[in-house]
C-alpha cells in the first residue's frame, strides 16, 4: 500500500493552522484528538480479547511472549515487556521485546533498520521456538522488518498477533489475530508516536495485563505476584494482604514475614487458616491461583 493511502499518513484538517495558534489552543487540539483514541481501541475489544486468550493459552503451556517492532512501536513493546517481571513476579524471559536495530535503537534511531526483511526474520528465528507468541507492532502495518518477523514466527509454529493502526495491512494479513484501532491522521502529519502510539500502548497494556490475570497472577484486582523490591513496594505488599484478608497491618506484616514476602502465601494462609507451608502446597497444586488454593487448603 502506498504511503499516501495510509490512514496514519493523512493530513488532519483541524491542525492545519497549529503553528499559528496560542500554546493553549495548540494543546487543546492535541487533547481533543487524544480523546478519540480510547474509542478506536474500544472497537477492537473482541480482537483484543481473542489475543489475550491466545497469549494466555500459549504461556500456560510453557510458551513465551515476544513483542517485535521498529522505532516507537518497538520501544513500546520493550517498555511493556520490561515491566512484567517486577509487576507480576514473572521470569524475565517470559515476555521479551525485540526492536529493529537492536539495543542501540531503544535510545538512538538506527536508520534503515526497519527496512530489512532479512533482519526481521533473522532476529525472530534466533529467539523463538514453536509454542511461543509473537506480537508484531507497526502503525503503518507495512514495516518490512516487522512483517517478516511475524511471517517467520508463524512459519516456526508460533501464534501471532498484529497491532497496527491501518486496516487491511500486510501485518494484519500475516497474523492469526489482527488488532487495528483506527485513530486517523495525526495532529502532526505522520507523527505516529502520538495517537497511534497511544493506541498501541493501550492495547499492549490489555494484552499483558489480561494474560497475567489469566495466569493467576492477580487476585481480586491485586497484583499478588509483585516483587517487593523497595520500601514502597514492601508497604504495598502489606496493604494488599490487609485488603485481601481484612486483617490489620501488624497481622498482615507477620503473615508476610512468615511467608518469606510472598503476598499469595500470606493471603492463602490467613484466609484458609493454615500455615505458610500448607498455603504454598495449595498454591503449587492449583497452579498459583489464590482462590482455588484457599478452597483446597480449607478442605484439608
Amino acid at each position: 500500500m502506498e504511503i499516501n493511502r495510509l490512514v496514519t499518513e493523512g493530513r488532519l484538517q483541524e491542525s492545519l493552522e497549529i503553528d499559528q495558534l496560542s500554546t493553549l489552543e495548540m494543546v487543546r487540539i492535541i487533547n481533543e484528538q487524544d480523546k478519540q483514541v480510547a474509542q478506536a481501541v474500544e472497537k477492537e475489544l473482541p480482537n483484543i480479547a481473542r489475543a489475550v486468550d491466545l497469549i494466555a493459552e500459549r504461556l500456560q503451556a510453557g510458551g513465551r511472549l515476544f513483542y517485535v517492532g521498529a522505532g516507537t512501536s518497538g520501544r513500546l513493546g520493550i517498555l511493556d515487556a520490561s515491566e512484567i517481571p517486577p509487576t507480576y513476579g514473572a521470569p524475565p524471559d517470559l515476555v521479551q521485546g525485540v526492536i529493529a536495530g537492536g539495543r542501540e535503537a531503544v535510545f538512538v534511531p538506527v536508520e534503515g533498520a526497519e527496512d530489512s526483511r532479512e533482519r526481521g526474520a533473522g532476529d525472530i528465528a534466533e529467539r523463538v521456538r514453536a509454542g511461543d507468541v509473537v506480537v508484531g507492532i507497526a502503525a503503518s502495518g507495512r514495516t518490512p522488518y516487522t512483517v517478516a518477523a511475524v511471517e517467520e514466527a508463524r512459519r516456526l509454529g508460533c501464534a501471532t498477533v498484529a497491532v497496527t493502526n491501518n486496516p487491511g495491512s500486510a501485518l494484519a494479513a500475516a497474523a492469526d489475530v489482527a488488532i487495528a484501532p483506527v485513530v486517523g491522521p495525526e495532529v502532526i502529519m505522520g507523527s505516529t508516536r502520538m495517537k497511534a502510539g497511544t493506541a498501541q500502548k493501550m492495547v499492549l497494556n490489555m494484552l499483558s495485563t489480561g494474560a497475567m490475570i489469566r495466569l493467576g497472577k492477580v487476585y481480586s484486582n491485586l497484583m499478588v505476584d509483585m516483587q517487593a523490591s523497595n520500601e514502597k513496594l514492601r508497604q504495598r505488599a502489606v496493604r494488599m494482604v490487609v485488603l485481601a484478608t481484612g486483617r490489620d497491618e501488624q497481622e498482615a506484616a507477620r503473615a508476610l514475614a512468615a511467608a518469606g514476602g510472598s503476598v499469595k502465601q500470606a493471603i492463602v494462609a490467613l484466609l484458609a487458616g493454615v500455615d505458610t507451608a500448607a498455603a504454598q502446597e495449595a498454591l503449587e497444586r492449583t497452579g498459583g491461583f489464590v482462590r482455588q488454593a484457599i478452597a483446597l487448603a480449607q478442605r484439608k
